[in-house]
């Protein structure tokens, strides 16, 4: 039976972006009590558009073949002559993915966390004193709607009386839960309207949205100059925050869907390190570098086959490369406009259309190959979603800190910085194994 591999590295560099958004929110802190634009790290923002490539990807790779019914054909092994039977001749059937089904999935998958950075939100709310950035003091009850829609990922209006801290996020409590209402709005579109489109379908979507967003970007019709956009809920950052989900989703589907039409990736995974491919060519990998020809015997002879050597040392480093290449475009200065054309948003799209696709796709290709790397790829995995969707609550009581003792550089707060990370780190990691990892299990148990 066809068993799909589980992607590793792609667990690893979804971490290791959640902790660039997080070291970004560091420097957004310094200009937002500033009053300054960002001046160091300036396109961590684009950590959340590689989450949605990501997405449309992954999404795409585990559900795309899971929607229609399918013959699973279990082969039993026969002493007679080594040839291969069916038993009995019977084939069983394996059920097919309803639309519910799969909203149940995602919403196990998503929503504890959601609920729980929404709790984490209003205890750091609570704790600078329930009031607006400006001091205006808000109505416990306008704190309590803000949280039970937060709670529902429910989006508010600017300027709403449960816009609780006066800025005009969608969710005043937990700013980055914007992005997991479109994440929502993207995973219903898919199973609704999406997954049913052929390859030419989708490619023709993806391309009409990436029209869309490329002229959106590049004439700076947010007038933020840069692709950060979707966090409030007017007319503009809607429209902008949908094509910012759309287009680098149906762009990963895409890749998946090819991928796995151009890469023979039949793996068993066995605990939490050793992969053992089943390539139509028999090979056997050891020591995970050298491959080992097996003879066959054809008319009395023996015949070399897949001699070749195994590509792991080619993409021994994909992982670490693959994370120096994102700190590095990230860390690129701001680019000034020229006339009404974002220069500094063509770079960001460049990112997003040239080399997050090559990212994954050469991410999707290796594997880890040393313990650490593997440690380091699993533990990144484990705590990126935690670590995003509860890590801005304790950037609020930064933010706070920094306005109240009017400092702005890292120079001036980098053990607080330290400590900021540190908690939101450990904090994430807690909420893993204490709450979402036990909740999503006995949720899943109950289906």
């Amino acid at each position: 039976m066809n068993i799909k591999p589980h992607y590793l590295l792609l667990d690893g560099l979804r971490g290791a972006a959640a902790l660039m958004v997080l070291w970004y929110h560091v420097f957004e802190g310094f200009a937002f009590a500033g009053g300054t634009a960002i001046e160091t790290f300036n396109h961590g923002h684009l950590g959340v558009d590689f989450f949605f490539m990501l997405s449309g990807f992954v999404i795409s790779y585990a559900y795309d073949d899971r929607w229609k019914k399918s013959k699973d054909v279990t082969p039993v092994a026969s002493n007679v002559n080594s040839q291969w039977s069916t038993a009995n001749g019977q084939q069983s059937m394996v059920n097919s993915l309803s639309i519910g089904s799969f909203f149940k999935r995602r919403l196990i998958r998503l929503h504890p966390m959601v609920v729980m950075g929404a709790v984490i939100g209003l205890i750091t709310y609570l704790i600078q004193g329930g009031v607006q950035w400006d001091g205006t003091q808000v109505s416990f009850h306008w704190v309590m709607i803000a949280f039970f829609l937060g709670m529902c990922l429910i989006p508010i209006h600017p300027g709403a009386p449960y816009d609780v801290r006066g800025n005009g996020e969608m969710f005043p409590l937990n700013g980055p839960s914007w992005s997991l209402f479109f994440e929502y709005v993207g995973n219903i579109l898919y199973a609704l309207f999406i997954r049913k489109l052929s390859n030419k379908k989708l490619a023709f979507l993806c391309g009409a949205i990436g029209i869309l967003w490329v002229a959106f970007v590049t004439f700076d019709v947010s007038t933020y100059d840069m692709i950060g956009i979707g966090w409030t809920l007017d007319v503009v950052n809607f429209f902008g925050g949908l094509l910012r989900m759309l287009f680098p989703f149906t762009l990963g589907m895409l890749m998946a869907r090819n991928f796995n039409k151009t890469t023979s990736r039949d793996v068993t995974p066995v605990a939490s390190q050793n992969v053992t491919p089943v390539a139509s060519q028999n090979v056997t990998p050891v020591a995970s570098q050298n491959v080992t020809p097996v003879a066959s015997a054809v008319n009395g002879q023996w015949s070399m086959v897949n001699s070749q050597q195994s590509t792991v040392n080619s993409q021994r480093s994909i992982f670490w490369i693959s994370v120096v290449v994102l700190f590095a475009l990230f860390s690129v200065p701001y680019i000034p406009k020229t006339g009404n054309i974002s220069i500094n948003g063509i770079y960001e799209l460049f990112c997003i259309i040239c080399v997050f696709p090559l990212i994954v796709w050469f991410g999707a290709k290796g594997s880890t190959t040393s313990a650490f790397s593997t440690k380091v790829c699993e533990f990144l995995g484990d705590i990126s979603y935690p670590l995003y969707i509860v890590h801005y609550p304790i950037m609020y009581l930064f933010y706070s800190w920094l306005i109240k003792n009017e400092l702005y550089t890292l120079g001036e707060t980098w053990p607080v910085v330290l400590l900021v990370m540190a908690t939101s780190i450990v904090l994430a990691y807690a909420c893993l194994k204490l709450y979402d990892e036990p909740i999503r299990k006995r949720l899943s148990s109950d289906r």
